[in-house]
């Protein structure tokens, strides 16, 4: 088979070629490491390599099953594979050596399924950034403009399934890390609502109940399948959701029917949003419209800037709680640590208890207002992302600025400079080009970031559907509905 080939199916399809005896897992494999191997110097997103793992793993797979065979990647936070390095993008992680000694469960579900893992995918510094630029990796490259972004924090596992090196890769969200570097490469990315996928053995880093394990894709049906294996209750899990009546690959046989749909394109922090994220949403109503879905502007009535700040603090509330385990775990100085992860994570340990404890009571009228919105719609539509990808360092914190936060954790004013108004400034400035995410993040509702425009500068900018809890099988219908109205499959970045 030749790459031209193997590029041309998605996880299912090279499934059923095995399954058949067209090819065998351990050729599959050897062909998405030669591409791995071809693009990776330039791309930079995978990051552990973990070939020999997988060569073991392929010759003992059994042919059949849907995803039987299927090369794939994971993503270095979280995720953990046994016996193989877990840096989740911190370079402390990185020097001290550790490998993990057990599998994720989410990890073990896709192995069973017959999906065959070879390495781990770049992510920002404990995945805290919309881009995948740590300093322990460097930058993640996006392949449809290597100048540009693919995003954060599943960036590195983006770029591997955009650039063809396989169908699928782990990703996960705690405030549209999915959904982001799904926009900005062309894929499909779905994240499940809180609870559909596990998140053990370790139940760390799932930042106040925000974050799910999913997947990046092409194809909607290998979202699905993956879906199909990988959810459900297990052991320490704080919720347990109701199995899908059908399995999530036979929902997509059935239409989804006529859906009221609402839509909007205002950023919920009042910042500007880009031409093209507006078109790629105007674009999206008439595909709607033709396939016989009513589609009408309203939007929850949430007061967007405050519900950021509750966002905020709880990522901050993590990070310090993160950073203070890596030094109990290494013995690390604040140089194993980015500058602004101590940042956030001064900001973090800056909180008090019942300044948490309000934002979780805030937290709940966000999710009772949007629960109220959804009774009158079946979904809400707007863009993945307000501003096209940007370029490669753009983002990055300024040396000045850099400079002043170290004065300000050195003085121990990070309360005083929290409490100044700058957590406002901070979600403007830093969540101005990602502000549609968060709150599927907080409500715990399922979402999707469908790819069906190209901006002016032809990098990818996808829209973003959200549901009600439950909804992932309404969500996948809808998605392979606008699939075969609009396929995207073909598209492929330059070579």
């Amino acid at each position: 088979m030749r790459f031209d080939e193997y590029r041309g199916f998605d996880g299912v399809g090279l499934a059923e070629l095995v399954a058949r005896g067209d090819v065998t897992a351990s050729e599959l494999l050897e062909l998405a490491i030669e591409r791995a191997e071809a693009v990776n110097p330039e791309l930079n997103a995978l990051v552990i390599p973990a070939y020999e793992r997988a060569r073991e793993r392929a010759r003992r797979v059994t042919p059949g099953g849907v995803l039987g065979g299927v090369p794939m990647l994971v993503k270095d936070l979280s995720q953990e594979m046994a016996g193989v390095a877990h840096t989740s993008g911190n370079a402390a992680l990185k020097n001290s050596g550790h490998v993990e000694t057990q599998d994720a469960t989410i990890v073990q579900r896709w192995e069973a399924a017959g999906l065959v893992p070879f390495g781990r995918t770049n992510s920002p510094e404990f995945g805290a950034k919309g881009v995948t630029e740590p300093v322990a990796w460097g930058a993640t490259r996006n392949p449809w403009n290597r100048t540009r972004t693919p995003g954060g924090s599943s960036g590195g596992s983006a770029a591997m399934v955009a650039a063809g090196v396989v169908p699928i890769a782990g990703a996960n969200d705690g405030g549209g890390s999915i959904r982001i570097p799904a926009a900005y490469t062309g894929l499909f990315g779905l994240k499940p609502g809180f609870g559909r996928t596990p998140w053990g053995p370790y139940f760390k880093g799932n930042i106040g109940a925000l974050a799910v394990n999913h997947v990046l894709t092409r194809s909607v049906r290998d979202s699905a399948a993956v879906l199909d294996a990988s959810h459900g209750w297990e052991p320490g899990a704080g919720v347990r959701l109701a199995a899908p009546e059908h399995s999530y690959l036979a929902q997509l046989q059935r239409s989804p029917g006529k859906l009221r749909i609402a839509f909007s394109l205002r950023s919920p922090l009042d910042t500007p949003v880009h031409a093209d994220a507006v078109a790629a949403v105007e674009n999206t109503v008439s595909i709607l419209q033709g396939l016989g879905h009513e589609v009408v502007p309203a939007e929850p009535d949430i007061d967007g800037m405050q519900m950021m700040g509750d966002w905020l603090q709880l990522w901050f509330a993590q990070c310090a709680a993160t950073v203070d385990q890596v030094r109990a775990g290494t013995g690390c100085k604040d140089s194993g640590f980015e500058p602004d992860t101590l940042v956030m994570a001064a900001f973090g340990r800056s909180l008090r208890a019942n300044e948490l404890v309000e934002g979780e009571f805030r937290r709940q009228q966000y999710q009772l207002r949007y629960a109220e919105f959804l009774q009158r719609f079946d979904l809400w539509l707007t863009p993945t992302v307000a501003h096209p990808a940007a370029r490669i360092g753009e983002l990055a914190t300024p040396a000045w600025q850099q400079l002043a936060s170290r004065t300000m954790i050195k003085v121990g004013a990070s309360r005083a400079v929290l409490r100044s108004g700058v957590l406002d400034t901070m979600a403007r400035e830093n969540l101005s080009f990602t502000p549609f995410t968060q709150l599927m993040n907080l409500t715990g509702v399922p979402a999707m970031s469908v790819p069906l425009h190209t901006g002016t500068d032809g990098v990818p900018l996808g829209v973003q559907f959200a549901g009600q809890h439950g909804d992932e099988g309404l969500l996948l219908q809808l998605a392979a509905q606008l699939e075969q109205a609009q396929p995207w499959q073909h598209r492929m970045p330059p070579a």
